[in-house]
């Protein structure tokens, strides 16, 4: 009896040293080390509000982004409010050197473009925001885009042969046979007086859903459409769960979100494995693969594999990088089309100079490789829509460890945020005219528009620059150079102007635009 009892109490002074740990560990999470953190930032010259218990600046970013994206603007208005609203609201408040909070983690803005090359380009000191991130959010995206060092270097170096030159130039007639056909289903729409009204948004998803279909995986958009429909539900999920606090094991709970994000995982994971396997059982036949990027993945993982074990990719891995290529591939693509028609529309003059220089570019022929490369004018307009509309309106990093960042130490578990849209308008970098759309600024190049300094990366920038940065930017020149030569076009009455983020930069309205055949 007395040994049950002397274990009895053994026992239970063990649970109470256990739970008083615990408890220890979430105030030191929860209030200790956000205020330890608030006291090291404010010594330094960084400004923000005080730290509020477990929300941080939570509630507030609610708030004013439900504000912002409850009324639409004018073109004469700032979007900078609209696009990032606390970001922006704390700038103006504390100035530069600010920062806000994401529940109990600070994150610190850095607008200085010396300072935001060194993040890009210091990628193991400063990294992606992807190992403390809500679980339900991998569910969503992840791939080559999560990954740090040797995984990081060894996954980027298998996909690199998918982007080189010479593969982008065999992926053009994709993007002709692409847009052929949506600008042919537009010219049947058309009413006997030549005019179409006509939202354009739906129609540059689906393009670019079939360019990157085809391009990516050789298959039509009516094949890989459902793929596409669920990475939409599950991106909205997705953006769900990252604005709100998570708690450890609250993804196991039964809740709707969770449930119905697992499931459509499942969805693609069994779609995208599909695709694989066929490949995969054509490789060991000996058979080509093809040209699309997938095959060519597949062949550069398999000639790494054959150099020992864990040399390449796992089928894990492959399917992450499928479901990134549909993403991405799609999202990016029709966001910057969408923002370069509307802002053509808006300025008839530069429509009209890009019509000409595309017409004495190809005439009446469908684009090729050389003459995409010749034209100047749409490039200056296409990179002025970028620094307007960037699809990728921010970047976050971490802080593994105290790491120097100009003359600012940073404490580990401190986020970075490079607020790409707001340093890409910001007059004391650009100038005055920093908010007015002016392709002429390119006419010269990037570098001397940026006047050499890191001020301009619609794709990020150093070594993890987005690897299909030139796919776009060429599906681009190619689509809007074929629906120049057919149409003018112009903002439709009903057009509203309302951009927002839904992981990329998109109208919030659609794009309401009225198209005007024109006479060969």
């Amino acid at each position: 009896m007395e040994i049950n009892l002397t274990y009895n109490s053994v026992a239970i002074s063990a649970c109470f040293v256990l739970l008083l740990a615990y408890a220890w560990r979430v105030f030191n999470g929860i209030w200790l080390r956000p205020k330890r953190l608030e006291r090291y930032l404010r010594k330094q010259g960084l400004r923000g509000n005080s730290y509020r218990l477990v929300v941080g600046d939570l509630k507030e970013s609610a708030l004013v982004k439900k504000e912002a994206i409850s009324k639409p603007i004018s073109f004469s208005d700032n979007i900078l409010p609209r696009i990032l609203p606390l970001p922006y609201k704390t700038i103006q408040k504390y100035g530069k050197n600010s920062f806000t909070w994401i529940g109990p983690i600070p994150r610190v803005y850095v607008m200085d473009p010396e300072l935001s090359k060194d993040v890009v380009n210091k990628f193991d000191d400063f990294q992606k925001n992807f190992k403390t991130s809500n679980p339900l959010v991998k569910l969503f995206i992840s791939g080559v885009i999560s990954y740090e060092g040797e995984k990081w270097a060894k996954i980027r170096g298998i996909m690199n042969p998918a982007f080189h030159l010479e593969k982008l130039k065999d992926m053009l007639p994709a993007f002709r046979a692409s847009c052929g056909d949506m600008v042919s289903k537009w010219e049947k729409m058309v009413s006997p007086d030549g005019k179409l009204e006509l939202d354009v948004w739906p129609h540059l998803e689906t393009l670019t859903a079939d360019v990157i279909s085809r391009t990516a995986f050789g298959s039509s958009y009516g094949q890989g459409k459902n793929i596409f429909h669920l990475l939409k539900e599950q991106a909205e999920l997705a953006i769900e769960a990252m604005e709100s606090i998570y708690i450890p094991g609250y993804r196991y709970l039964p809740l709707k979100r969770n449930k119905r994000m697992v499931e459509i995982d499942a969805a693609i994971q069994s779609s995208v494995r599909g695709m694989i396997n066929r490949r995969l059982d054509a490789l060991k036949e000996g058979g080509s693969l093809g040209n699309d990027i997938l095959s060519i993945l597949l062949e550069s993982n398999y000639k790494k594999n054959r150099h020992g074990d864990h040399a390449g990719m796992t089928i894990e891995e492959v399917v992450s990088e499928c479901k990134l290529f549909y993403f991405a591939g799609q999202e990016t693509t029709s966001g910057l089309l969408v923002w370069t028609m509307i802002s053509l529309a808006k300025h008839p003059e530069w429509q009209e100079k890009a019509r000409e220089e595309v017409k004495k570019v190809f005439g009446d022929n469908m684009p090729d490789y050389d003459g995409v490369s010749r034209l100047k004018i749409v490039t200056m307009i296409v990179n002025e829509v970028l620094r307007f509309y960037p699809p990728v309106v921010e970047l976050t990093r971490i802080i593994p460890e105290e790491t120097k960042l100009g003359d600012i130490t940073l404490p580990a578990g401190v986020q970075l945020m490079l607020p790409i849209i707001l340093l890409q308008q910001d007059e004391d970098v650009w100038g005055p005219d920093a908010k007015e759309f002016k392709p002429e600024r390119f006419s010269e190049g990037i570098l001397k528009a940026t006047k050499n300094q890191f001020s301009y990366f619609p794709f990020g920038g150093g070594p993890r620059i987005c690897i299909g940065n030139n796919f776009a930017l060429l599906e681009v020149k190619v689509s809007l150079s074929i629906i120049l030569q057919r149409f003018f076009f112009e903002l439709s009455p009903s057009y509203i102007h309302a951009p927002y983020v839904v992981m990329t930069l998109q109208p919030q309205h659609g794009a309401h635009l009225t198209f005007h055949k024109l006479q060969k």
